[in-house]
């Protein structure tokens, strides 16, 4: 996109938000970079130029505007969509492993070498590894100066910079402030309600639109008692983090996602904001995503009706494909309750003032020696979860933002008792495939037969060939035509 500087140029002049995060567009003359939204007028063409990552811009000199904050755009729809090992070291990267392992532990995960990734990510992005980590760790610094108490010195370190004076550096080159003048930038207006203490406010952004009825009303109903809930407004869960554990309460809004994080250890920020909008899918292009399902005259009226759906996803792939297997042929509740008595056996305990969270959802490796005999569930079904959890507990079945999509299918599928329908969903939601398709599940054969679409899982997959690559969007409008709770924001 940033190549084409004719369509970048128009997209500028019409402040169109749907770029933002895509191309970022620096100005020669003032030395500084925005988002294609930017309010300000736009510049002279000829003092343009156009960048593919805010790290680039911040590579080539430019400082980030204080008006649209470009460091805070949405993520690029793209990574998502592919599956290239690219798009994998940029979900890689998004997800702090830079910052935990360096960037020889994202070779490793990739299976490249440290030179291979450099000129990759330079040849497409402008930027190296380490660049786009630092200015995904100046983002994070910002976040933490903006909204907590935390000394500066604490935040340096919290936000995964190896010396204050490197924080320093990086917050007055970058935002062209000083850490000092940032905090101060930010004071809270009188009257305004100060954040409990340990608790980090921000705001999620999103592309415009966001149908928030079946995204938020998916994760209230499935909701596992003691890991989620649905308390004033706001979907609240347990996080379990690399260097501690978290709760997270996110509400929907009219621009963006309201999001409050109490952490035990800041330094897990940038990986929990990741999962937010993983969990989310606050990175999709929902204009692109319904342009091609309106397209079909039977799938236009449901996207009118409510355009920007997204796909549910999910906070931990393991977590979701042990949920997937508790949830074969249930019943949404059956599932919630076998997956409580799960946690209560097995989780970790913690500690939540404000709400009714009481446990982490219990890891793969705590669940592979427990004893089939405690399981309420069919033989064959436990047969199916205890393969599943040892395979994730020693390695052998990878699920993760850098795996690849295709080959995981594989290996679930060749697991027993799985077939298409749990591989596809796990793919849905935990892998975040925006192609993943149920043609099989009993709701999108009634809804398809309710529309005049195929029923059969051969017709409809034929037809659903023209919704690629977004049939998980398309399975997303199909539900919505049922009054399960799945489809409706909580009360």
């Amino acid at each position: 996109m940033h190549t084409d500087t004719e369509r970048c140029v128009r997209a500028v002049r019409s402040k169109d938000a749907r770029f933002d995060g895509v191309f970022f567009t620096a100005v020669r003359t003032t030395r500084i970079y925005c988002r294609p939204s930017c309010p300000v007028a736009p510049p002279k063409p000829e003092n343009m130029e156009f960048h593919p990552s805010a790290a680039s811009c911040q590579r080539a000199g430019f400082r980030a505007c204080k008006r649209c904050r470009p460091d805070t755009s949405p993520g690029s729809p793209q990574w998502n969509v592919r599956a290239d090992a690219v798009a994998r070291a940029m979900r890689l990267i998004q997800d702090g492993v830079v910052d935990r392992e360096g960037v020889p532990g994202l070779a490793r995960r990739l299976g490249w070498s440290t030179r291979q990734i450099e000129r990759q990510l330079l040849a497409e992005l402008g930027a190296g590894p380490l660049a786009l980590a630092r200015a995904q760790r100046a983002q994070t610094a910002r976040v933490l100066v903006e909204t907590t108490p935390m000394p500066l010195g604490e935040v340096a370190f919290a936000a995964g910079f190896s010396s204050i004076r490197t924080f320093n550096e990086t917050v007055r080159e970058v935002f062209a402030l000083t850490p000092g003048e940032l905090r101060a930038r930010a004071a809270r207006p009188a009257g305004r309600q100060a954040p409990a203490p340990g608790a980090i406010t921000l705001r999620l952004p999103f592309r415009a639109p966001l149908e928030p009825s079946n995204l938020f009303g998916h994760l209230a109903a499935t909701a596992v008692p003691g890991v989620e809930e649905w308390r004033d407004g706001a979907y609240r869960r347990t996080l379990n983090l690399p260097y501690g554990h978290g709760v997270v309460a996110l509400a929907p809004r009219a621009d963006h996602i309201a999001c409050r994080l109490s952490l035990t250890d800041p330094r897990d920020l940038t990986h929990a904001i990741s999962r937010c909008r993983r969990l989310l899918d606050l990175d999709a292009d929902p204009v692109a995503v319904d342009e091609r399902l309106r397209a079909d005259p039977l799938l236009a009226p449901l996207v009118d009706a409510a355009p920007g759906r997204r796909v549910p996803g999910s906070v931990d792939p393991a977590e979701f494909a042990v949920r997937a297997v508790l949830g074969q042929q249930v019943s949404t509740a059956a599932a919630r309750t076998h997956a409580a008595r799960l946690v209560a056996a097995h989780g970790t305990p913690v500690d939540d003032p404000e709400g009714g969270l009481t446990h982490l959802f219990p890891e793969p490796g705590a669940l592979a020696a427990l004893d089939p005999e405690t399981l309420a569930l069919p033989r064959s079904r436990r047969t199916t979860l205890l393969t599943l959890v040892r395979a994730l507990a020693d390695g052998s079945l990878p699920l993760g933002p850098a795996d690849d999509r295709e080959e995981a299918r594989a290996r679930l599928l060749a697991l027993p008792g799985f077939g298409p329908w749990t591989t596809e969903i796990i793919a849905m939601r935990a892998l975040g495939d925006p192609d993943a398709f149920l043609p099989g599940d009993l709701g999108v054969r009634r809804a398809a037969e309710g529309l005049g679409l195929p029923s059969t899982p051969a017709a409809l997959t034929a037809r659903a060939a023209h919704w690629r690559p977004w049939r998980a969007y398309a399975v997303q409008y199909l539900w919505a035509t049922d009054t399960h709770p799945i489809n409706h924001l909580p009360s």
